[in-house]
């Protein structure tokens, strides 16, 4: 005697699985779908270049930024809003490197 079975309740269990499997991780954070707004520019840099000899002015109060070298990438944080971190880009919105702690160096030819 030959059972024939139906696949289709095998084929909707599997599709609840990942379904269920999915909203289970976005519930508890480790899934994150990210939104238009979720990329939008926050605040505006200046990078002052220091030239030998020149004087120039800063505040003595201290950015609400805290920066880090993450991965070769300058990563922002947010001291006022926890959890806010950005990647530091240019206006090409390409990202700035570092070196980790090193001071970079001009390359002698």
């Amino acid at each position: 005697m030959k059972q024939e079975r139906d696949a289709i309740p095998l084929i909707i269990t599997g599709i609840c699985c990942i379904f269920g499997t999915i909203a289970c991780l976005w519930y508890y954070g480790y899934l994150h779908f990210a939104k238009p707004e979720d990329a939008l520019e926050l605040k505006e840099f200046t990078m002052l270049k220091t030239i030998p000899g020149q004087d120039y002015k800063i505040s003595v109060d201290a950015a609400s930024e805290v920066a880090q070298c993450i991965d070769g990438v300058v990563v922002l944080f947010d001291t006022e809003q926890k959890g806010l971190s950005g990647v530091l880009v240019n206006g090409s919105k390409q990202a700035v490197h570092c070196l980790g702690q090193e001071t970079p160096q001009q390359l002698q030819p």
